[in-house]
């Protein structure tokens, strides 16, 4: 009990809430019971062991971090040429809302033009099935380019009477497969990996987490997910970070 709460100090004072911190104690509670004999563990033991768990958990979470796409990377999504030049604000806006929000594919289709405050600088993404509503900040170079896209491009595209923010070609509200296809050619900036909707959104919220060091509970309101333990399976933990905790923590380190 000395040692867990000891640990439970720490969580605190690095600024974790309660309902993460529980998470977090309830994990260790887990491995005990998983593994007979975990408080004769020696330093070595610990580091072996989180090391194998890692690589097996990361495979099974379905987040394979080496596959994920850096934010540099993603920006070349929002950057290349387009082959119909009156789709080019159209796409663009699309391609920001996957980059910059983290937004899925049925978000995107949602999303009404009223939707969105460039007063505020914020998208209301609507609550769904499996995420919840939350309003998003608009990054600075958005602005611009989406009151150029409702004032200008959307008006010269819109073929039917409709209040959906994003349209496909045809000029009729987009679709999820349709915003699929248009992910799908820019698979050729990225060959050889796996790019579409879904891996976007994975990378862009590993990328709050461990490139931007945005806040755990922080990231689970961005990113809609009911579930903090959903939110944390982006986090990597270096291995040095891992040193660190067990040297605080173990009695050997």
């Amino acid at each position: 009990m000395e040692r867990a709460t000891t640990f439970k100090q720490y969580l605190q004072h690095i600024g974790h809430s309660e309902t993460t911190i529980k998470s977090y104690l309830y994990t260790v509670d887990i491995f005990l019971y998983l593994s007979p004999g975990a408080e004769k563990f020696k330093y070595k033991d610990i580091l072996d062991y989180m090391s194998e768990k890692g690589k097996h958990y990361d495979r099974n979470r379905d987040v394979i971090h080496a596959d994920l796409f850096t934010s540099q990377e993603l920006e070349l999504l929002i950057e290349r040429e387009e082959r119909y030049p009156a789709l080019k604000l159209n796409n663009q806006v699309l391609t920001s809302l996957l980059i910059y929000q983290a937004l899925t594919a049925g978000e995107i289709a949602a999303l009404k033009v009223e939707h969105i405050d460039l007063d505020k600088g914020t998208v209301y993404v609507k609550e769904s099935r499996t995420l919840a509503k939350r309003y998003l900040e608009l990054q600075p170079k958005q602005y611009r380019l989406i009151d150029r896209y409702i004032q200008e491009s959307r008006k010269e595209l819109i073929s039917v009477e409709t209040d959906k923010l994003v349209l496909g070609k045809l000029g009729t509200p987009i679709t999820t497969d349709d915003i699929n296809y248009i992910v799908s050619t820019f698979k050729l900036l990225f060959p050889d990996r796996n790019l579409n909707p879904k891996t976007i959104r994975q990378s862009v919220i590993a990328n709050w987490l461990n490139e931007k060091k945005i806040p755990l509970e922080q990231v689970q309101l961005m990113t809609g997910q009911k579930w903090i333990s959903t939110t944390a399976k982006y986090r990597q933990t270096s291995v040095e970070e891992q040193r660190t905790l067990i040297n605080k923590f173990h009695p050997m380190g």
